[in-house]
């Protein structure tokens, strides 16, 4: 188990000693183990940093969770961790909230940035969705339903849309939530929206929504594109029998685009054929 010292957070290494470092921020609720078909093909060229964000994971000690907190965390963690003090820096779903904040907070640890899926716009019924809400959500559909396998398999399908393969791992990221840690992080993911100071960012983003996903999450895209100097948007579509959890979820999802488009990026390279722009 390595932990960073200077922030807590539990982290995974690989990677040859003196490569650029890529740091990789995992979607809400889970952890680091979301990227593991990245880790294994980026690893042999890059410095490969998996840092499992407050409040989950095995960082569940560190926290309460916020996106604030969390990006002055990852600020820190790269100073410390990567290569030079600065890394390539991916981010999907609440990672790329995280990233985003990062951007506005701390540009100067981001070489280049992949964020995918940041939703900045409120969704119907935001003023619905309180802490309390999340506490009773917890409550009664995830305490009650941590050894049901099928509950736990269905979770994962519908709302992530993930294969079996990582059933284990998210299982164990089902199991280990707290009530703490899902009410932090859903209250917090609704509620961020664009951060000050973007339209300073040098760093090249590259900004990617699913196009099946929710028209707020494509207009934060936009959002995005608009502030960011540097920027370039495209969409992820994974044509028949995909959905909107596949597209949201593509590292795991569809693994070889998402390595070759992340490749191509912080390569400055053409980006694959198969994205379509934002």
């Amino acid at each position: 188990m390595t932990i960073d010292p200077n922030t807590g957070l539990y982290f995974i290494e690989t990677g040859p000693a003196g490569a650029p470092s890529i740091v990789f921020l995992h979607g809400g609720g889970i952890a680091g183990w979301m990227w593991r078909y990245q880790v294994e093909f980026f690893k042999e060229n890059f410095h490969c940093l998996v840092p499992d964000l407050p409040e989950q994971g095995q960082s569940a000690g560190v926290g309460p969770f916020s996106i604030d907190f969390a990006a002055d965390k990852i600020a820190s963690f790269i100073r410390s961790q990567a290569h030079g003090g600065k890394a390539h820096v991916v981010g999907l779903s609440e990672g790329a909230l995280v990233l985003v904040d990062l951007l506005s907070r701390a540009p100067e640890v981001v070489d280049h940035a992949l964020c995918s899926s940041a939703i900045l716009r409120p969704i119907p019924g935001q003023n619905f969705y309180t802490r309390g809400f999340f506490k009773i959500s917890y409550r009664w559909f995830m305490a009650p339903f941590k050894n049901n396998d099928w509950w736990i398999h269905l979770n994962m399908r519908g709302s992530a849309g993930v294969g079996e393969e990582f059933f284990p791992e998210f299982k164990k990221s089902f199991q280990e939530t707290t009530e703490s840690g899902f009410t932090n992080l859903m209250v917090n993911a609704l509620h961020f929206r664009l951060p000050a100071g973007l339209e300073k960012v040098n760093a090249p983003v590259l900004v990617v929504v699913g196009k099946m996903e929710y028209k707020q999450m494509i207009q934060s895209g936009k959002e995005l594109l608009a502030v960011l100097p540097n920027s370039k948007g495209v969409m992820v579509s994974l044509g028949q029998g995909s959905s909107l959890a596949k597209e949201h979820n593509w590292a795991m999802t569809a693994p070889a685009l998402f390595n070759a488009a992340l490749l191509s990026w912080i390569e400055d390279r053409p980006l694959p054929a198969d994205l379509l722009k934002l």
